[in-house]
């Protein structure tokens, strides 16, 4: 396009009649400020083509990595779910167990509700998508609010999650190992727990403080992973809204 002006001004610039074209260095001068001009033209062209590709770039790769953690976040909803399912039937088997033994009764039940009491919660959340983002910048999301959300879940929600579910496992090796190796006959991880003499062992206060003390330190991860499960859900509204 632009060689096509070129030619028409060419023919016109020196097709002027002798009287009008006035002279010879003002005709150069003419010609030469309209080739800068068709310069700056097809200079501004291209890089509006370049910004052009460039946002369909960001655009595809926005898509593309929030597709990404879309998947990173299903999953740590399910894992978060499945730990957090654990934990409330581990914290309300210690009512049953310690209602029991008000009673008096030292039955079976009670090595099995202590196999489902006397465990840790694992998880690890899959952030790869975040990483990726962090790594390219994440001012490339569009949605700023998005940007926030993803920040705080990824770096302040995870964290506490992460540190309840630690401090349920460190009272579980400080706490209860120590006991079971020196109380108990027999220990099957998450299913069965047998004390040598079940009802001095229970009918020690110290035992039940025991019990007490992990439920409340257990509460405390219930409730970080609740408001994990509740910040995943809203994210994945965010990211459904903005891949529309």
């Amino acid at each position: 396009m632009i060689l096509f002006f070129r030619k028409i001004r060419q023919k016109l610039l020196f097709n002027l009649p002798a009287g009008k074209a006035g002279n010879r260095i003002t005709k150069y001068l003419t010609y030469a400020i309209g080739e800068i001009a068709l310069v700056m033209i097809g200079i501004l062209l291209a890089l509006q083509v370049n910004n052009w590709n460039e946002n369909r770039k960001a655009q595809i790769f926005e898509r593309d990595i929030l597709s990404l953690i879309d998947q990173n976040l299903s999953r740590d909803s399910v894992l978060i779910a499945i730990e957090l399912q654990k934990a409330v039937l581990a914290n309300q088997i210690t009512d049953s167990i310690l209602n029991q033994v008000e009673l008096g009764i030292y039955d079976e039940q009670l090595n099995r509700w202590m196999g489902k009491v006397v465990r840790f919660e694992r998880f690890k959340s899959q952030s790869s998508g975040f990483e990726v983002l962090k790594s390219k910048g994440i001012d490339l999301l569009s949605d700023k609010k998005l940007q926030v959300n993803l920040i705080n879940y990824y770096d302040e929600t995870l964290f506490r999650v992460y540190q309840s579910i630690l401090d349920v496992e460190n009272s579980f090796n400080v706490d209860w190992v120590p006991v079971v190796k020196s109380e108990f006959n027999d220990f099957d991880y998450e299913d069965y727990l047998e004390p040598r003499n079940p009802k001095d062992f229970f009918e020690n206060p110290s035992h039940i403080v025991l019990f007490k003390l992990f439920q409340d330190n257990r509460q405390g991860a219930i409730l970080r992973m609740e408001t994990a499960l509740k910040e995943l859900s809203d994210l994945k509204i965010l990211i459904k809204n903005q891949n529309q």
